[in-house]
């Protein structure tokens, strides 16, 4: 370790790549929005970390759920989810089984070890659904695997209402949720499913009379196959009349009330009899088992459900701009307009999670800079420690894109958490840096000294860390919910403490060494940092950022004012200079940080 750090101190330039390197991996696999980050940033094209407000802690399970309409529970126990639930459970990796009977459908969950992975569970079961024997299920009874998604995939919950009351009825609201909401959702990229809620679903109902039956011996199957067999298209063959080819089929798709009126179910001495003469044909609802209510009023709605890993705020802004695509394009009718009005939205709970880390790093960059002031009076190792705790956050975000952590509260607590300890890292190495260049002779080289300030703590630095990352391996061994909850914050923590040992060894000293050289720069050296100064403070001052502002000014005319003070006045002005950066980054850390309330400062 000692003779890596060397050569970085020795070739500034490897060290200054990669930090190049974190920074620009690190902004693009960064989860904040794009509203944080610079507009410079947030143009170029980004693949952040998949962020949600909470770590899945629900079973590594699937669901198979089979529709047989109109038979009681016990029917569909003895028929359906006995001989499923008997049958899968032979699949590999299963744990446990649970099986529901219902009216009309089952559902049967299959739990499955923490270390099968999703995508190949689905694909082993739908296998097995495929191979099912002969007779095992009831003729016409097709078992459906449930959508790729998990308990807390529901992320965006909206209601389909009208702007005036009275003109659209449920039918006609979950209409437009049916065939012109669902299909543009559901082409949206994550999304796993929309789900239609509330509502009433449009049938032609057929009210069969009996006593008109039974007069014209006539079966209820009879009548129910010839209901079915007369709504098709029925395709023939070609024939050919004067070189020219025709298709001959039979249209028989019901178009309206009166197709299906005019159905013939039976005929007897040359005279049909049809669908009307032994039954009243009507339009109505379908059957439901619950109803949308939005202020005690009946609604029509919809679930968007994401997939498993997909980023759950881009699909959330993904679906927000296909619905407002859709918006010009919904019914309207007597001067009232079908809207979509949303009233659960994860959005503001996954911005407001990772808030929580851009505020905790600010201020923690904040404090270790006031600090740094007051113990050292050094400005420079203050700049060190500050920049290597973002170059360090950063790199957490890289490694959790390549290993598939997302970020979510655990998550980025983890980052919080080690913060902390990424300070402290670079606080001993700056400190210990700023010691021995007060104790070496003048003529050292500053690379010479730096040197051996980093090796003389980089070995206990580095076992200080990893005793804490030690201390997380009964982490590590946790299993079932424990793991899924806790694991996230683990494997985070512990990739910022490795990020902290890298940035600190790697990057820290040989900026160091640049920052701390003892040579006087030359009047057009001088010049252009004075130049650069006032340039940021005007930038600053034009961005809002008044405190900031203020110090770059302050130390534009330090700077300015150095070459002409005698020895004794450079020595207080460093000392005042000093005093006005504390109270700059007070104020900026009061600003930002508001303890008492936005009111009481």
């Amino acid at each position: 370790m000692r003779r890596l750090t060397d050569w970085f101190i020795d070739t500034p330039v490897m060290a200054g790549l990669l930090a190049l390197l974190l920074l620009g991996a690190g902004l693009y696999t960064a989860p904040f929005t794009d509203a944080s980050l610079p507009a410079a940033v947030a143009d170029l094209p980004r693949d952040p970390v998949p962020v949600d407000a909470l770590p899945d802690i629900g079973e590594n399970q699937q669901i198979v759920f089979t529709r047989w309409s109109g038979h009681s529970p016990q029917d569909v126990e003895d028929q359906i989810t006995y001989p499923l639930a008997t049958l899968l459970l032979g699949l590999p990796g299963v744990r446990t089984v649970r099986a529901y009977s219902y009216f009309g459908y089952a559902s049967v969950f299959l739990i499955f070890d923490d270390s099968v992975p999703f995508y190949w569970s689905r694909s082993r079961l739908l296998e097995k659904l495929s191979a099912l024997p002969q007779g095992t299920l009831p003729e016409g009874v097709v078992p459906e695997l449930g959508p790729d998604a998990t308990g807390l995939g529901q992320v965006f919950w909206y209601s389909v209402e009208a702007d005036a009351p009275g003109v659209f009825d449920l039918h006609a609201l979950r209409a437009v949720q049916d065939w012109t909401l669902k299909p543009a959702l559901q082409a949206v990229p994550g999304v796993a499913e929309v789900a239609g809620i509330g509502g009433q679903v449009e049938e032609w109902l057929v009210e069969v009379n009996p006593d008109a039956l039974r007069h014209h011996g006539v079966a209820l199957s009879q009548l129910a196959a010839a209901v079915r067999a007369a709504n098709l298209d029925v395709g023939a063959r070609t024939f050919e009349v004067n070189r020219v080819e025709y298709v001959v089929r039979g249209v028989g798709k019901l178009a309206t009330l009166a197709d299906l009126s005019a159905v013939v179910v039976a005929a007897g001495d040359h005279v049909p009899l049809t669908l009307a003469d032994v039954a009243h044909i009507t339009k109505g609802p379908a059957p439901r088992r619950g109803v949308l209510d939005r202020g005690g009023a009946e609604v029509v709605g919809g679930v968007v459900v994401v997939r498993v890993g997909a980023d759950a705020r881009a699909v959330i802004q993904q679906v927000k701009r296909v619905l407002a695509e859709l918006a010009p394009a919904l019914p309207q009718q007597q001067g009232a307009r079908v809207v979509v009005r949303p009233f659960y939205d994860r959005t503001a709970l996954i911005d407001e999670t990772v808030q929580t880390l851009q505020d905790a790093l600010i201020d923690e960059v904040l404090v270790t800079i006031l600090v740094i002031v007051l113990m050292l009076g050094e400005l420079r190792a203050s700049l060190l420690v500050s920049v290597s705790l973002p170059l360090g956050v950063l790199a957490v975000f890289v490694a959790m894109r390549v290993t598939g952590v997302g970020a979510n509260i655990m998550s980025l607590a983890g980052i919080a958490i080690a913060i902390g300890t990424m300070v402290d890292v670079g606080v001993i190495l700056a400190e210990n840096t700023v010691r021995h260049l007060g104790l070496a002779p003048p003529d050292e080289p500053v690379a010479a000294v730096v040197k051996r300030a980093t090796g003389e703590v980089a070995g206990a630095v580095f076992a200080a860390v990893a005793t804490t990352v030690l201390g997380f391996l009964p982490v590590f061994a946790l299993s079932g919910r424990e793991a899924r909850l806790f694991g996230p914050l683990a494997w985070t923590k512990t990739y910022a403490l490795v990020a902290a040992i890298a940035v600190t060894l790697l990057v820290v000293p040989p900026a160091a060494a640049i920052l701390f050289r003892r040579a006087r720069p030359g009047p057009v050296a001088r010049a252009l940092c004075i130049a650069a100064l006032a340039i940021a403070a005007a930038g600053a001052l034009w961005l809002g950022a008044p405190w900031a502002a203020a110090g770059l000014a302050t130390l534009a005319l330090a700077r300015a004012a150095s070459p002409w003070l005698p020895p004794a006045g450079q020595i207080w002005l460093r000392r005042a200079l000093v005093a006005v950066m504390m109270a700059v980054v007070a104020g900026l850390l009061a600003h930002h940080w508001q303890p008492m309330g936005p009111g009481a400062g």
